[in-house]
């Protein structure tokens, strides 16, 4: 399993809710937030996955670039 299957599968999972990074990062157990910030980058306009500026579904917080799937 690589981090961009976990990130796929987690961001799935939560589906249509957005997440941001940081909660990704922190879900995830990953060391650093740029893990998760260039996986949904990868992730963002393939397989139903966009990333936009949004409130995350988990922090809740102010309008950030977060990522979600249709």
């Amino acid at each position: 399993m690589t981090i961009l299957d976990d990130v796929e599968r987690f961001v799935s999972r939560l589906s249509p809710e957005p997440v941001c990074d940081d909660c990704i990062a922190e879900k995830l157990g990953l060391s650093v937030r740029q893990h998760a910030n260039h996986k949904t980058r990868e992730l963002a306009g393939s397989n139903g996955f966009e990333r936009r500026k949004d409130p995350c579904s988990l922090c809740g917080g102010v309008t950030k670039l977060v990522i979600r799937r249709h």
